[in-house]
């Protein structure tokens, strides 16, 4: 799966290698029923080329004619659609109203190396947040964990942008919790990597979600592909089969991932049991064990699969969003 910001930044990266400027349209803020939520990016050249989406239609019209005209030279500035800003030639629905910030960029080495970082942020690599003074500098930084990447805001004179990719769901192994798991997942937002190399339960993986653009189903044991593949800092990791030979070994190899959310389903008794071994058999320090989240989720009383799913990733969204 390819977001449509993904391609957005793919198709300026491919602009600005072959020398071109770019602009880029990042909405900052919307009210009423303006159709695009904050983070929503367009990319246009000076030929009249464009990728995204900003409205669904009547503000990408007015800017690219606004483009055409010569506007937009500064290297930023903050626009207002609706209201008492700028009027767009289709109004937007129910008197919505958008914040964008439009940016300009020659093809250089700074503007190459921060659309590199933005297309890894958008695939899953380390999140970024770039600072823009309107009309003045700007950088970026990687940050070291979704927990930490801080909130879009501006003002008149700067604006904080995060950039990160869509957070992916790892399911160790296919259950009929991993299968609420992975229905609540699909409808947050989330992609879903699911790994079973047992046949009976990969057949059945298939037959619910083998053509799901979003889920990753692969016939594998899910510790090889953790040892082989690791997980970025977007990623949350699921163990739910009760089986130590699949939980056991998938944590194991878990702790030395990027994963920002480690979690193994079992009553409080197993998982007591469950930490013992990982310390006394698979050697896994203080430190190590105090990143698995045993029993998963948050306490809600869970009892049938779909609640054991709920509780599991609220508590995941919860660590997600710094909460």
């Amino acid at each position: 799966m390819q977001s449509l910001d993904s391609r957005v930044v793919d198709r300026a990266l491919s602009w600005l290698t072959a020398g071109k400027t770019v602009w880029l349209c990042t909405v900052l803020h919307s009210w009423g029923s303006a159709p695009r939520a904050p983070g929503a990016m367009l990319v246009a050249d000076a030929a009249g080329g464009w990728l995204g989406s900003l409205s669904g239609g009547c503000i990408e019209e007015d800017f690219l004619q606004r483009l055409r005209a010569g506007s937009w030279p500064r290297a930023s500035e903050r626009v207002r659609y609706g209201a008492e800003g700028l009027t767009p030639p289709v109004s937007l629905p129910c008197g919505g109203v958008l914040d964008v910030l439009i940016e300009r960029f020659e093809a250089d080495a700074a503007a190459l190396a921060l659309f590199r970082a933005m297309r890894s942020a958008l695939g899953g690599g380390a999140q970024i947040v770039r600072y823009i003074s309107i009309g003045g500098d700007r950088e970026w930084q990687p940050v070291a964990s979704p927990a930490t990447l801080p909130a879009l805001r501006y003002d008149d004179d700067s604006a904080v942008l995060p950039v990160g990719g869509v957070s992916t769901l790892f399911l160790a192994g296919y259950s009929a919790v991993a299968d609420e798991c992975l229905r609540f997942a699909l409808q947050l937002g989330f992609r879903a990597v699911v790994c079973e190399h047992r046949d009976a339960e990969f057949a059945q993986l298939l037959g619910r979600a083998g053509d799901n653009e979003n889920v990753q189903c692969l016939r594998q044991h899910p510790a090889r592909y953790l040892e082989l593949q690791g997980a970025g800092p977007a990623t949350a990791i699921l163990c739910l089969t009760h089986d130590p030979r699949i939980d056991d070994l998938t944590l194991m190899e878990a702790v030395n991932t990027d994963a920002f959310y480690i979690g193994a389903m079992g009553s409080a008794n197993n998982s007591r049991r469950r930490m013992q071994r990982l310390a006394e058999l698979g050697g896994l320090s203080a430190a190590e064990l105090a990143r698995i989240r045993a029993p998963v989720g948050i306490a809600i009383g869970s009892k049938t699969p779909a609640e054991i799913a709920l509780s599991a990733l609220a508590e995941i969204v919860q660590v997600k969003n710094g909460r």
